[in-house]
């Protein structure tokens, strides 16, 4: 029998997006397989024909890309390209690449991106533990409850948010040390607790520094920061 894969994998394996981002394009009913729109675990192989929107997808087995960027205020993390200022078209990059995660547009520093869909939800999920690490300012002074109880969790969103590390570094502005990353997780805590963010730099994820990078500046990861990237999300040396 050919080897075969599912329809999402293919879309990971060719550089395009997350297996996530896959099945909601799938689900959209753009995609087609042989002509005939596509469903959800349909499985394909090399033989077959692939096509969004009537257009052809090769088949290929895509080079991996492992870029950091130091994304400024203003920039869009999103890859649709009719939206002003996204981040795919700011990079420039030849190959199709994607964001892992977000940074809010109001938001500053590191993010990650890649053709390797494989990868993304190893990072993202909350259930690894892999830190991101943050500098915040906020609208006015605060105390060492706020510490505290930021650091033992605030609920936003209806749930508890799960502990953090926080190091004060001045008397508006703080270090914080997240293991997950719910949507505007900083800005909705610190408004749970009456303060209101003013600059929000993400300066790390896991291993990885935004140090040395430039504002609007992106190069791939060192060979280093690679394999330990695959290391820790227990994926083969590339």
């Amino acid at each position: 029998m050919a080897h075969t894969i599912r329809i999402n994998k293919f879309f990971t394996e060719q550089g395009i997006c997350s297996r996530r981002e896959a099945d909601r394009l799938v689900e959209s009913g753009v995609i087609t397989i042989n002509g005939r729109v596509a469903q959800l675990g349909d499985r394909v192989g090399s033989t077959d024909i692939i096509a969004q929107d009537g257009r052809v997808i090769p088949w290929r087995k895509a080079d991996l890309y492992y870029i950091k960027y130091h994304k400024p205020v203003g920039v869009t993390t999103t890859s649709e390209s009719h939206i002003p200022r996204n981040i795919i078209a700011e990079i420039g990059h030849a190959e199709r690449i994607f964001p892992i995660g977000r940074l809010d547009k109001d938001s500053s520093g590191l993010i990650l991106l890649t053709n390797d869909g494989n990868i993304v939800n190893e990072i993202l999920r909350s259930e690894f533990g892999h830190e991101r690490e943050y500098l915040v300012q906020v609208d006015r002074p605060y105390d060492q409850s706020f510490l505290d109880h930021m650091s033992r969790g605030v609920v936003i969103l209806g749930s508890m948010t799960n502990p953090c590390r926080m190091v004060r570094v001045g008397r508006d502005r703080f270090q914080i040390i997240l293991t997950e990353g719910r949507n505007r997780q900083i800005r909705r805590m610190c408004q749970a607790l009456g303060y209101r963010v003013i600059t929000l730099h993400r300066t790390r994820i896991m291993h990885i520094s935004v140090k040395g990078l430039r504002t609007g500046e992106w190069k791939e990861l060192t060979d280093q920061e690679r394999a330990q990237l695959l290391k820790a999300v227990e994926r083969p040396r590339i």
